[in-house]
């Protein structure tokens, strides 16, 4: 008799526990690996890029190696980039290091940019020095497993668009 109340107890309290929950959706960084074909427009130009993205250094950091179709006068690609991000596990933050072929300034603290993620939307603000804000804002769209990257500068507050660009899976 006790081995039976003893199962039913078990039952019942197995019963008693919290419903089981929805999990949640993963977090936008695990979303960034992965082989991408970015289109759209940088400076009124339209152009394409090739971006593979990748875990690093024992998976705290996204690496996006960025590579353009374009090529320069010496057949080299016009534009190249890599870039880091990664997030802090406290606060949330996320922290990205845009390093790319336009000059070698990526490697100060003015050349990195912070956000903190709203929805499925990274706004990354970068302050680089002479009192300019360029805001990179990263947007996920999960039913088509696809980024939008907006790219805008700002001087004196008043913000234009620099870029506008998709990625999807290759």
């Amino acid at each position: 008799m006790r081995k039976v109340f003893a199962v039913i107890a078990l039952a019942a309290a197995a019963g008693m526990q919290a419903p089981a929950q929805t999990p949640a959706a993963p977090p936008l960084f695990d979303r960034l690996p992965g082989r991408w074909l970015l289109t759209g427009t940088i400076d009124g130009k339209q152009t394409t890029h090739d971006v593979d993205a990748d875990f690093v250094l024992n998976r705290g950091y996204v690496r996006l190696h960025e590579v353009s179709h374009e090529k320069d006068a010496k057949g080299a690609p016009a534009y190249e980039a890599f870039v880091y991000i990664s997030v802090d596990p406290k606060t949330g933050q996320y922290n990205c290091l845009w390093l790319d072929n336009t000059s070698n300034a990526g490697l100060s603290n003015e050349g990195i940019g912070h956000g903190m993620p709203v929805g499925n939307t990274i706004p990354f603000l970068i302050k680089p020095a002479g009192g300019e804000v360029f805001h990179t804002t990263f947007i996920y769209d999960p039913p088509t497993d696809s980024w939008r990257w907006e790219l805008d500068g700002e001087t004196n507050g008043r913000r234009e668009p620099f870029a506008r660009l998709t990625l999807k899976r290759r």
